[in-house]
């Protein structure tokens, strides 16, 4: 519909990265578990029923997305070209954390809708999905009771910080420009640890900030999954973000993520966020080669020769096991 032109956000972005993926022989559509749409009763595991029914009106839906003219379309058309792509980029997130309990990473090309909470959207994050995959590890997964949120993301995640405010079992490390959107006072009391960055940050106090305060934060508390909203917002030049990192230190700050989390043991979702540049798609595609190249994504997953029994084995018994997640009545 040509709704990508209205907002900075890059639409294509997400299946920009798995093309590229596949160019590179890393993976192959055998191997991609595609994701299911959050269903209405997926998401009443967060959401009110009073938030769900507001976006029944397109108004609702032009604010929190940015985009002033789904104001003027008519709801069952912002119901099938706005909202579930982002419902099918949810189901992908809480999908993503059961796959990684069970192999010890995944990640979704898509999803850190860190500005919505259970009772509000905005900031072009309708769902929440980052609540949603904790609260149904949380709820549906034995031995997951402790979740550490690392959302390196250049504006606050305040969505999910009102959600998990008194919520002593989510540790949260923020890393933000201080002077962008939300400046969320309320939600900053949430963050364990909060790091504030300034206007043009560049790659080198960028990373030692990350690394330290990664480091600190799961010697601090040692999860049962970490949930790392990997924004590429961070980039030099975002219209939005107004940091100054180079797409070297953003496939490098994602290897600090994945090594502090992988030595430790912790299995890691990672969701891609925000990112509005036409160049993000391709940082992110070399950002996961990177960790594949480093072993820090298994290998025997992250391959396109889909002949080995036991990978595809894997493969279906995840989905299997996320069908009976999100379909269960716990």
């Amino acid at each position: 519909m040509g709704l990508e032109k209205l907002h900075p956000f890059d639409a294509g972005k997400w299946g920009k990265v798995i093309n590229f993926l596949k160019e590179e022989k890393l993976i192959g559509d055998d191997l991609i578990v595609q994701a299911r749409e959050a269903t209405d009763e997926d998401l009443l595991v967060v959401h009110t029923r009073r938030y769900l029914n507001k976006l029944k009106w397109s108004f609702v839906v032009a604010t929190i997305t940015e985009i002033p003219p789904v104001l003027f379309l008519p709801n069952f058309l912002v119901q099938r070209k706005v909202l579930k792509p982002l419902r099918t980029q949810t189901g992908g997130t809480i999908m993503a954390g059961k796959l990684a309990v069970d192999r010890g990473w995944a990640i979704n090309v898509g999803g850190g809708f860190h500005h919505c909470s259970s009772d509000k959207g905005g900031g072009f994050c309708a769902y929440a999905d980052i609540t949603l995959a904790i609260k149904f590890l949380f709820e549906r997964v034995p031995g997951v009771s402790k979740a550490t949120i690392i959302d390196l993301d250049a504006h606050q995640g305040n969505g999910h910080e009102r959600d998990f405010m008194n919520d002593h079992r989510v540790y949260i490390m923020d890393a933000y420009n201080r002077y962008i959107y939300p400046g969320d006072g309320f939600a900053k009391r949430a963050i364990k640890r909060k790091v504030e960055l300034e206007w043009g940050t560049e790659d080198t106090e960028y990373l030692q900030k990350v690394h330290t305060h990664v480091e600190g934060a799961l010697n601090e508390l040692k999860p049962d999954i970490i949930v790392y909203n990997a924004g590429t917002d961070i980039l030099d030049g975002d219209p939005l973000g107004g940091l100054a990192i180079s797409p070297q230190g953003i496939v490098k700050r994602d290897e600090v993520v994945f090594k502090a989390a992988r030595s430790r043991g912790i299995p890691i979702l990672m969701v891609t966020s925000g990112g509005y540049q036409k160049r993000t798609a391709r940082i992110i595609a070399d950002s996961i080669l990177n960790l594949h190249n480093l072993g820090l994504i298994d290998k025997e997953l992250a391959t396109s020769e889909a002949e080995s029994p036991k990978v595809d084995q894997m493969i279906r018994d995840s989905v299997t096991d996320l069908t009976n997640l999100t379909c269960s009545d716990g």
